[in-house]
């Protein structure tokens, strides 16, 4: 009899038993042989591990006596103070994810005409070979968007005439291609999900040449294709917010490692995107709203005195998901703020306002006052604790009304654009393959031979 393709037979389990009994690392061998594991030194900081010129994380300060000092956090994309970037086109009422991604791939802003050129390019990607959505979408719907994103992301290296070609024009074109396309594969991953798994009817939404990725997000996502420019702008400012942070971040470093191997552009981003679907890198802002449900379900959110009690009892894993976490706060970096939260917050309250969630915003606004209070006292905090981007993106994308199935795929739709820029950065500068080494605690053990072994 065929065995179910997804099932765990007793033969399975009892040799899955089998590895983890034969599994004796422990962790206190990691001090002992003074390796750093996950590139974390004792302290958390990451392990140096390569040179970069596409962004920078500052968390902290030395003075003349060489003492670690918290300062609120700072991001620069390209040298460039994300804050000013950010006030330099909300000034001027525009969107600035194209602006963000045009820094990040030459390393300096563009003036009006580059920047309608590089816009137009951009434009004129924005579209899928054809049978593509009917044959890679709709013929195979999946219930995970990022699996789905990923597969589009593998099949596109076949519709590309030069697809291995690894010189920076080719490889700039293909990035160029990804960034214009990723929103459709998003939406339409969504739409595909909706209609075979969720029984909703079906619309697919051609992009518009003259809307920015983010107005092309909610057209293509919402049956009327409408939207208010507030939304738009909001949502633009996310995709700035997280298009780029450091090398050091998980997905950024996949895609340096498997860049450096020489492999093709579809197979380094769809490793990125392998690495971001994990919930411990893409995933937490859904548990942010989630867990903010769990709260809303559990107490009385308008006593202080219960919030606090609730977190509390989040950080001793007696309540909601037992994880002890309280989602959307610490980072590995920042300490005192995470200029990324700190600019969503501000930006939130005005669509708030908008799409009637006052009193929303304000107990996400009395957690982030309450929470990190809870933590110092229940935790052994170092460098202090705060927001993160994670905490605020939940709740604009809730109010954007925008999917929980989708919030990955738009961290990864603005990812894209420092993705390219880091592998761009990888082949240009690197020239060997990367390759950590492991030290093996294994004994060593004699073979025993074929007859005494039956």
């Amino acid at each position: 009899m065929k065995q179910s393709f997804s099932e765990i037979t007793p033969y399975i389990q009892s040799m899955a038993d089998l590895s983890t009994r034969n599994n004796h690392i422990q962790p206190e061998m990691y001090l002992e042989h003074k390796v750093f594991r996950g590139l974390r030194d004792l302290n958390g900081n990451g392990v140096v591990t390569g040179l970069t010129e596409v962004s920078s994380i500052k968390a902290k300060d030395v003075d003349e006596n060489g003492n670690v000092i918290p300062c609120p956090g700072k991001l620069c994309y390209r040298g460039v103070n994300i804050r000013d970037l950010v006030h330099g086109f909300l000034h001027s009422d525009r969107f600035g994810y194209e602006e963000a991604v045009y820094l990040l791939l030459f390393s300096e802003l563009p003036n009006r005409e580059q920047f309608d050129r590089f816009t137009q390019e951009l434009s004129d990607f924005r579209s899928l070979p054809d049978s593509f959505v009917r044959d890679m979408i709709l013929k195979a719907p999946g219930k995970d968007m990022m699996n789905i994103l990923s597969r589009c992301v593998l099949a596109l290296y076949a519709y590309d005439e030069n697809p291995d070609d690894i010189s920076i024009p080719n490889v700039l074109r293909q990035c160029m291609q990804l960034i214009s396309v990723f929103p459709l594969l998003s939406v339409y991953s969504y739409q595909s999900y909706q209609h075979y798994h969720q029984s909703k009817s079906l619309f697919i939404h051609l992009p518009k040449p003259e809307y920015s990725t983010a107005e092309n997000l909610l057209h293509l996502l919402r049956e009327d294709g409408s939207f208010t420019p507030l939304e738009a702008k909001i949502l633009d400012l996310a995709l700035v917010l997280h298009a780029e942070h450091g090398g050091g971040n998980n997905s950024t470093f996949t895609t340096h490692v498997v860049s450096s191997s020489g492999t093709d552009t579809y197979s380094a981003i769809a490793a990125a995107l392998g690495s971001l679907k994990g919930p411990r890198h893409g995933g937490a802002n859904i548990k942010v709203v989630q867990m903010f449900d769990d709260m809303k379900r559990s107490i009385d959110t308008r006593d202080e005195g219960a919030i606090r009690d609730y977190l509390s009892r989040l950080l001793d894993g007696d309540a909601f998901d037992h994880a002890g976490l309280i989602y959307g706060f610490g980072h590995a970096v920042y300490s005192l703020s995470d200029p990324r939260a700190d600019i969503l917050m501000e930006c939130a309250q005005s669509l708030s306002v908008e799409k009637g969630f006052q009193e929303e915003y304000k107990l996400y606004c009395t957690v982030a006052e309450i929470a990190p209070q809870v933590i110092t006292e229940k935790r052994k905090i170092y460098k202090g604790v705060s927001a993160n981007v994670d905490f605020y993106s939940g709740l604009i994308y809730r109010m954007l009304d925008l999917p929980c199935e989708l919030f990955t795929p738009l961290f990864a739709v603005a990812r894209i654009a420092g993705w390219s820029a880091h592998r761009i950065e990888e082949i240009q500068n690197a020239g060997k393959i990367i390759r950590p080494a492991y030290i093996n605690v294994k004994p060593e053990q004699p073979y025993v031979d074929w007859d005494v072994r039956f």
